[in-house]
């Protein structure tokens, strides 16, 4: 066979699909993952582009007009202030999104790697890698973020730190559980035959095929993390004013909720819509990364 023959026949062999490639066709084919994905984008849009959207400021009030109804000068009405609901829905949108995301993600980071190494490593470094996690787990989170507050004060980047550094306990216990039983598999020892290190088997091998239980989990964690900032901002240890949430402008609903429901049901639908499009996208990423699906 002649050189020309063998770069023609080359060519014509079928290129290999990647794992994200195919990931992503699987995905754009559940409809419900990709209406919670282009949910979340436009919502992300629109609380970051709120103040070119909104007419009012996030500030401005109208102590003369008070809590009224939706209407055409307020689309989803005003609170007890006068301040337009629509305008601070959009601006609390920013925190919430905010600590859902940055907090889950300390929580992935730490999680994931403290994890992935205590099931690799196995043994006493395992048992004594848990125990801490344990030890943790038991410390009361409520001191624990008084404390954080008393002596570093009250800053919402400190907020994101505290919550996530809770939050990865959990995470760390999942991904023990799935390499500990990824270790046994055949292609683990293969890596470890050939002489990759230990950190090159758990980043390449062992985490990518974790990932299903990991998304499903993180999926979990941001509206989890969302609802314990609400918690905090309600017992003043969380968002403070004038800074917003969707959690804290919850809590002011409740208070009103007979008078005035309107401050409760569009917050609390905002809240519910994005924690429903991030259990679908969740999902779905967990059929598209699953390694078993590829057979069907």
């Amino acid at each position: 066979m002649s050189t020309e023959e063998i770069v023609t026949a080359t060519q014509a062999l079928p290129k290999g699909v990647s794992l994200w490639d195919d990931a992503w066709s699987r995905l754009k084919k559940n409809k419900l993952a990709m209406f919670g994905l282009c949910f979340l984008i436009l919502m992300s849009l629109l609380c970051l582009l709120a103040p070119w959207l909104t007419p009012y400021g996030y500030e401005d009030q109208d102590l003369r007009l008070g809590a009224s109804g939706p209407s055409m000068a307020h689309w989803l009405g005003t609170d007890t202030f006068g301040r337009d609901l629509l305008t601070r829905i959009l601006y609390g949108g920013r925190v919430s999104l905010m600590v859902g995301f940055i907090a889950t993600s300390v929580a992935l980071i730490i999680g994931v790697t403290y994890g992935a190494v205590a099931g690799y490593a196995g043994g006493k470094t395992d048992a004594l890698m848990m125990r801490l996690v344990d030890i943790i787990y038991a410390l009361p989170f409520m001191i624990f973020i008084i404390l954080l507050m008393v002596v570093f004060g009250r800053n919402i980047l400190l907020l994101f730190l505290a919550i996530g550094a809770v939050e990865w306990l959990v995470m760390a216990r999942i991904v023990r559980g799935q390499v500990q039983n990824l270790r046994q598999q055949e292609f683990v020892e293969a890596a470890i035959s050939i002489g990759l290190s230990p950190w090159s088997i758990i980043r390449k091998h062992l985490i990518p095929n974790a990932l299903g239980p990991i998304i499903v989990y993180t999926t979990l964690t941001i509206p989890n993390v969302m609802l314990l900032e609400a918690f905090l901002s309600f017992l003043g240890l969380g968002i403070q004013p004038p800074q917003s949430s969707w959690g804290l402008l919850i809590s002011y609903g409740v208070e009103s909720m007979e008078e005035y429901p309107w401050l409760l049901i569009f917050p609390g639908l905002a809240l519910t819509l994005t924690l429903f499009a991030l259990n679908f996208l969740g999902d779905g990423l967990r059929d598209a990364l699953d390694p078993k699906a590829s057979r069907d």
